[in-house]
């Protein structure tokens, strides 16, 4: 299993990101970080609190489950009795740029299932996408707006990503399947 990004990449692509987000953006002012459950949500925490650092001003974050949103929900992969975790967007998505957070993107499948969820909570006057990883084989056309790392895989392997505060440490690893 190749590493590849370690604890410190992983924090330099993230401080990376964070700066584009305010360039980007001109600043903070009416943005909001909803990270999809679960890795991207402390991603986005991670980034929100880089925000807050750099720009000196706090930016609302939320979490968000899409499992009922997935494609897939009936299929084997999700299996006949899904986890469904809480959302909390605790602040209106109307009229603000909502930064969305993932760790992979994949064949944008979650991304186009975390969209839908999304605006059933209102109508954002934007929304960027932020992914750790873009490891290809898109299916769907969704593109990332800030990417931490593009990572060529073959589709049978996958994109391991380990954080800190769910699995006690950074990494991204690229493992291979049978």
């Amino acid at each position: 299993m190749p590493v590849v990004m370690d604890a410190d990449r992983i924090s330099r692509a993230i401080t990376r990101i964070t700066h584009e987000i305010i360039e980007r953006n001109h600043g903070v002012a009416g943005l909001g970080l909803v990270g999809v459950r679960s890795r991207g949500v402390p991603l986005a925490r991670r980034i929100a609190s880089l925000l807050a650092g750099v720009a000196g001003e706090e930016v609302p974050t939320g979490a968000l489950d899409i499992t009922l949103y997935r494609d897939d929900l009936m299929r084997a992969a999700v299996g006949p009795q899904p986890l469904v975790r809480k959302t909390e967007i605790p602040f209106s998505i109307d009229d603000r740029t909502i930064v969305l957070v993932d760790d992979v993107l994949y064949t944008g499948r979650t991304t186009r299932a975390a969209l839908d969820a999304l605006i059933d909570f209102g109508r954002p006057k934007a929304i960027q996408l932020v992914v750790l990883v873009d490891r290809g084989h898109r299916e769907l056309p969704i593109k990332a707006d800030y990417v931490g790392k593009n990572v060529p895989t073959a589709r049978r392997e996958s994109v391991q990503v380990r954080l800190q505060e769910l699995d006690g440490v950074d990494e991204v690893v690229v493992e291979v399947g049978e």
